[in-house]
């Protein structure tokens, strides 16, 4: 796999939610054989640097329009507690434009809200943070017939996860991008999930 993930970093973003995903992309350390490290390119509404809620700065790679939809692996939108405001409306329209040219868009948290108020999820399957407070939040958010109270949830090429499920959330995109085999995901997984040291044993066993 060659294709480019784009990560969205925006001020005060939730670094945490996409920690995971991140270094596993990034180091390919578990990928299936033959498969080099995925190339992650940071985004921002512009180039300057960006201050995470962990105090981290991020000097965007690119801004929004310099995004090449063809080719793309992924969009991945953190959460953030400013989803809400116009700042973000150009990322939201690339991510629709993704979803039409058969590109994949995780979002998960506050970034989930930021699909509600742009239409997004009126007709795909989703979750969020919570139903009701995806409601009051976002008016215009009419979808709650495909809401589903899961840790993450995939649609298509969509994906989509509350904020206390960055492990969930990053497992349904690496299925997604298909990077890992699937012994590989549900050891990864368990290991980080339970705790317990046989699924250490059982992911090595499964890049052997």
């Amino acid at each position: 796999m060659n294709r480019t993930v784009y990560l969205y970093v925006l001020d005060n973003m939730s670094d945490w939610e996409v920690g995971y995903l991140t270094a596993e992309l990034n180091s390919g350390r578990y990928f299936r054989p033959g498969l080099a490290p995925v190339k992650i390119v940071t985004v921002g509404v512009d180039r300057t640097p960006i201050t995470t809620m962990g105090g981290l700065k991020i000097v965007p790679d690119i801004n929004v329009d310099e995004c090449a939809i063809k080719g793309i692996g992924a969009l991945i939108l953190p959460g953030g507690n400013t989803w809400l405001e116009a700042v973000h409306a150009p990322i939201l329209q690339i991510a629709e434009r993704c979803l039409k040219e058969g590109g994949a868009v995780g979002a998960i948290c506050g970034a989930t809200l930021g699909l509600a108020q742009a239409g997004m999820l009126n007709s795909r399957w989703h979750t969020s943070n919570d139903l009701s407070y995806l409601k009051m939040i976002c008016p215009s958010y009419s979808g709650q017939e495909y809401y589903k109270a899961e840790a993450a949830v995939t649609d298509g090429k969509l994906i989509t996860a509350a904020g206390v499920a960055p492990l969930e959330f990053s497992v349904h995109v690496l299925k997604e991008l298909d990077v890992f085999s699937p012994k590989t995901l549900d050891a990864w997984y368990s290991l980080n999930k339970i705790h317990k040291p046989e699924f250490f044993y059982e992911l090595m066993n499964s890049i052997q």
